[in-house]
């Protein structure tokens, strides 16, 4: 293995053993309550692509959540804008290590941008959120899709940059499992806002 690779591969390890510790840290300190509620969740998130990743993302929050389709929505884009934060922060210290090929550097360049615009597309959402009200109810909720799709077509673009072969495994594989976390995220999030927004017809 050439310095430079070898170089890389112990600054990516390091980042690793960061987030991965950083996750299990936060992961211990909740706590999954044990009522109703979480039934609700667990149903909700039957109907998510990744149904076993919006249960144990959102059975912690369930006492609060309750059985309301808009705090669900809600809760769900918080906690994917707190992953996608991290990813940012993430994609901008694996772009300032040294050592790495010029497509490396060029592939997450272009995630630090595209990461960074996914957070501002949800905190946006979550803006829009606040604003639902019985008049503008279908107009809000239109553009919090929008937002949230928008954070799924970055994702992709982001992911993208790291396919084919000549890249660093270790790089790629640490961008690109931090990536497609966010991206499952949302788009958990994104159908549970689909959700909201047909409970809101249901009752009409």
């Amino acid at each position: 293995m050439e310095a430079g690779s070898r170089l890389v591969f112990v600054l990516v390890a390091t980042l690793i053993l960061q987030f991965s510790t950083s996750i299990s840290s936060s992961s211990a300190a909740r706590s999954v309550p044990s009522n109703a509620n979480t039934q609700y969740v667990r149903t909700s998130c039957s109907n998510t692509s990744y149904p076993r990743l919006c249960y144990r993302s959102l059975s912690i929050y369930a006492s609060k959540i309750k059985t309301n389709p808009k705090l669900l929505a809600h809760t769900a884009l918080n906690i994917t804008l707190k992953a996608t934060k991290s990813t940012s922060r993430l994609m901008k210290r694996m772009s300032r290590i040294h050592g790495l090929k010029r497509r490396e550097a060029a592939a997450l360049a272009d995630c630090v941008e595209l990461v960074g615009d996914a957070v501002y597309e949800l905190q946006r959402s979550i803006a829009e959120m606040r604003h639902v009200r019985g008049s503008n109810f279908y107009q809000v909720l239109a553009d919090v899709q929008t937002w949230v799709s928008a954070v799924l077509t970055d994702d992709d673009t982001c992911m993208e940059g790291f396919s084919g072969n000549p890249m660093n495994r270790s790089v790629k594989i640490l961008a690109r499992r931090h990536i497609v976390k966010i991206s499952h995220l949302a788009s958990n999030a994104l159908a549970l806002v689909n959700n909201y927004a047909a409970s809101h017809t249901n009752l009409q």
